[in-house]
């Protein structure tokens, strides 16, 4: 999830925290405004196994500008997709009223446009009968898709890309973060009472192979050792059962 806020230009300078727990991902830090907090959700939901997202914990630098207060843009006005500002100052508002005003417009254009792209990209997954089982993150940059995860076989993994390039607004696909791990499906289907994927240790397992089925990367038991508070990696017990990070 953090590299999926890195990806999004708006949210990559703000660094947020992110902890998650059961399935719901709880967000803290700051931000400039409340407007941040949709495109926060949505990009947060893109990634495999978020269900719910909470961002109570997050500061806000300033509240919204009111409707009433924001000052019209001049009609050479431009916004650009880096999030900086080109327009001249009404003569009749403050900068910062302005400034303000200008600064929600740009993040609700994010919005939408990752609604249209990334979130159309998951959905069409998630409509998919076999891709939607298979974990898959979502992340866009741009106007390009970044695709993580694991897939059943490399059928899938063409048909994932194929399915991402067809979503209206797609302009590129980089699918090099998705792995072809064989028994994906299978691998994902024991759940825990939160909705997170549990795996039931079995002779001859270590974090590593763990890792490598979920991730095709044993190099991430590391991350499956610190979710579940496995203070020694190479002692895990036949029968233990070891959450799965989204």
């Amino acid at each position: 999830m953090k590299d999926a806020f890195k990806a999004q230009a708006l949210l990559a300078p703000l660094n947020l925290d992110v902890r998650v727990d059961n399935g719901t991902a709880f967000i803290t830090g700051q931000a400039p405004t409340e407007q941040y907090v949709g495109l926060i959700k949505v990009v947060a939901t893109g990634i495999s196994g978020v269900k719910a997202v909470d961002t109570s914990g997050l500061m806000f630098a300033a509240p919204s500008a009111p409707a009433a207060q924001a000052a019209p843009a001049a009609p050479d006005a431009g916004v650009d997709t880096s999030g900086t500002i080109d327009a001249s100052t009404d003569a009749q508002a403050t900068q910062g009223q302005y400034d303000q005003a200008a600064g929600d417009d740009i993040v609700a254009k994010a919005l939408a446009q990752h609604n249209r792209i990334a979130k159309g990209v998951f959905n069409a997954f998630q409509s998919n009968g076999e891709l939607k089982d298979d974990p898959i993150d979502v992340l866009q940059s741009g106007s390009s898709i970044i695709l993580r995860g694991a897939v059943d076989s490399e059928h899938e993994l063409h048909l994932a890309a194929q399915l991402a390039r067809s979503i209206e607004g797609v302009e590129a696909v980089d699918a090099s973060g998705l792995k072809v791990v064989g028994g994906t499906k299978e691998l994902t289907k024991e759940k825990d009472a939160g909705g997170e994927t549990v795996y039931t240790v079995q002779n001859g397992d270590n974090l590593s192979s763990i890792a490598l089925k979920y991730f095709g990367d044993a190099g991430k038991y590391r991350d499956i050792a610190h979710y579940n508070n496995i203070s020694n990696p190479d002692l895990i017990q036949v029968g233990q059962k070891i959450r799965i990070p989204g």
